[in-house]
This record gives structure tokens, sequence and C-alpha cells, in this order.
């Protein structure tokens, strides 16, 4: 039988809390909640990390982007981000500083569930796209990944960082097909679970990051190169361990 996910609903709107707190049980889902950092903090010290964070933004005290940044510190658990409708700005600072995903309040309920599926999906929880096939380590330029910790070690100074659920989704799909054009919305529905919504700069603060991760931020970049108007590609060569 397979583990019931946990999620964590941290928000200060005691009928948000409420009704996501029905509606994920009902959907089979284990369900815990806290009204602001204090709370959350307290909670996970008593009970560990959960299987995936709902957080909001606008929270008493600590905000929602503070709370992903100390989150960050100790665990990749997957963190989805409840921001305000119209604020573009809150869903980029909160994929810049590790969050997986965000929805936009008001949100539908069946919308959040696809989210949080998609978001599990690419999670050590319900790791689906590869199966047995999945390779213990991937080497490409001086970058070993570990497949099974999202461990990635730079092979010449022995620097090393674990991945969160939504980098390791994104590096994995490039990984897995090198020399191979991939456009917005491949990237959106193999690391969202949606195709790219017109206009969405998530992607890019993404791809941004990643870069940043592989010290791939230069002109001529070496690892993923854009093709304007087409999408990204990349072109280092890639060796597989299993």
């Amino acid at each position: 039988m397979k583990e019931q996910a946990h999620i964590l609903v941290v928000d200060d709107d005691h009928e948000i809390r409420d009704l996501l707190d029905k509606y994920l049980t009902k959907s089979g889902y284990q369900v815990s909640v806290a009204e602001d950092g204090e709370a959350m903090h307290a909670h996970l010290q008593v009970h560990g990390y959960p299987t995936l964070i709902l957080l909001d933004v606008m929270l008493p005290g600590d905000d929602g982007f503070a709370l992903c940044q100390q989150v960050r510190k100790n665990s990749n658990v997957p963190i989805i981000m409840l921001t305000a409708v119209s604020d573009e700005t809150d869903q980029i600072i909160g994929l810049e500083i590790g969050a997986d995903d965000y929805i936009a309040k008001p949100f539908n309920p069946r919308q959040l569930i696809a989210r949080i599926k998609a978001v599990l999906r690419r999670s050590h929880f319900e790791e689906e796209a590869h199966g047995d096939k999945l390779p213990k380590a991937i080497n490409f330029g001086v970058w070993h990944l570990d497949t099974l910790a999202h461990g990635l070690i730079n092979q010449e100074t022995n620097e090393q960082f674990e991945l969160s659920g939504s980098d390791f989704a994104l590096l994995m799909l490039f990984l897995s097909r090198p020399n191979e054009i991939l456009d917005r919305d491949t990237i959106s529905c193999a690391t969202r679970g949606r195709e790219a919504l017109p206009f969405e700069r998530g992607i890019d603060v993404q791809l941004s990051r990643l870069r940043s991760r592989l010290g791939d931020n230069g002109k001529q970049h070496q690892y993923i190169k854009t093709m304007r108007g087409n999408g990204y590609i990349f072109t280092a060569p890639v060796t597989y361990e299993h």
C-alpha cells in the first residue's frame, strides 16, 4: 500500500486553513495546519518534515519568504507558495528562494490538487518519471549528480549541495534529453505539470537558478544554451551510471 502523503498548511486565515484541511483530507492526504511561522517550526520540531508544505506569503511575524528560506537551510521538502493573485513579484521571489511552485489566491481546489500531484510526482514520494530505469548517477562536464540523494558534486572543487525538487526535475529533464531543443511548454509540463502561462516568468527564474548552480552564467553557456524563439538545449556530453 502506498504511504499517505502528509501536507502541512501554513496560513493565518482560519477559514482557508479549515477549507484546505477538509478538502485535502477528502482527497486522501494527511493534513496538519499552522497559523504562522512559530507554529510551523513547533510542528516541525515535534513531527519532522512533512511530504509537502503549502506556505502562504502574507503571514504575521516571519512572512512566507523568510520561512521558505529557513526551511531550505535544512530540507528540500517540496514547497508550494500561496500568493496574491496579481502579484507576479511574489511568485518570482518565491521561486528564486527555493519554492517548487506557486498558486495564486483565490484558487480552484481542483487546480491546487493538480499542482500538489505534479510536485509530488517529481519528488522521492512519487518518483514515476523514470521508475527502475533511473540511473544511480549522471556525469556531465565537471559535475556528478547523485539521483537518489539529489546531490550535485563538482568533481574539480569537491563543492557539493542538494537540489530542490524543482531544480532536480529541470536538470533531469535536460539530462534525459541532451542535444534536444525543449520549448517552454515542455519544460513547464515536466516541472509543474501544466503548460506555460502567457508571459510567465517562472521558467526564466528556474533556468537562471539552475544555471547559477552549475556556474553556467556567462555569455557563452557551457551546459544549457538558449535557442531564441525555440527553447533551450543541453549541449554537454552526458554519461549514466546504473
